[in-house]
């Protein structure tokens, strides 16, 4: 079940559901608006000729409140916003329409772990034919919370728990 933001409020107000800083216009009837960071990760193509799931990606980083992403590019980028889900709550990211409809097609690589604990790391691609200058402290993404039918036995605890800024991609450490 999709939670309400009446619901949201309350678990943020007794702490089990943990979303800061917040902002108070950042809650939405069904979801919790992030904002975009000012650190990103650019795939650093000059010093791999191929990229593959079993060895480590060299990434390019890049901190500033403003980027220009190119058409038809990719990089990573993080949330202003750090995240802590209780045992019994998981959510997923999804793009803010109006940022799409400019198309920047916004990304987490699917769903947010019951348990995790830290900021969101987001991919992003520019999909226009021009650049689309990003700011941070913008809207970005919203944050949709869902209820589990009950605590998951075995909270997140994986490779990207507690994780700062925009981080790299870890599938080299799978096994």
């Amino acid at each position: 079940m999709i939670l309400s933001d009446g619901t949201l409020k309350k678990y943020m107000e007794e702490g089990s559901l943990k979303v800061s800083p917040l902002c108070e216009q950042s809650v939405q009837p069904a979801s919790i608006d992030l904002r975009l960071g000012s650190h990103y990760l650019v795939v650093e193509s000059s010093e791999m000729d191929c990229i593959t799931l079993s060895d480590e990606i060299k990434y390019r980083e890049l901190e500033s409140d403003t980027l220009t992403i190119p058409a038809h590019s990719f990089l990573l980028a993080t949330t202003m916003e750090t995240v802590e889900l209780p045992d019994n709550l998981t959510a997923f990211v999804e793009g803010r329409s109006s940022v799409g409809r400019i198309g920047l097609f916004i990304q987490n690589a699917g769903w947010v772990d019951p348990g995790f604990k830290g900021q969101i790391t987001l991919e992003l691609y520019n999909a226009n034919s021009l650049p689309i200058k990003l700011e941070a402290g913008r809207r970005i993404c919203q944050l949709v919370v869902c209820s589990m039918d009950k605590a998951a036995e075995k909270p997140y605890d994986g490779k990207y728990q507690g994780q700062k800024r925009s981080t790299g991609s870890r599938v080299f450490l799978d096994i």
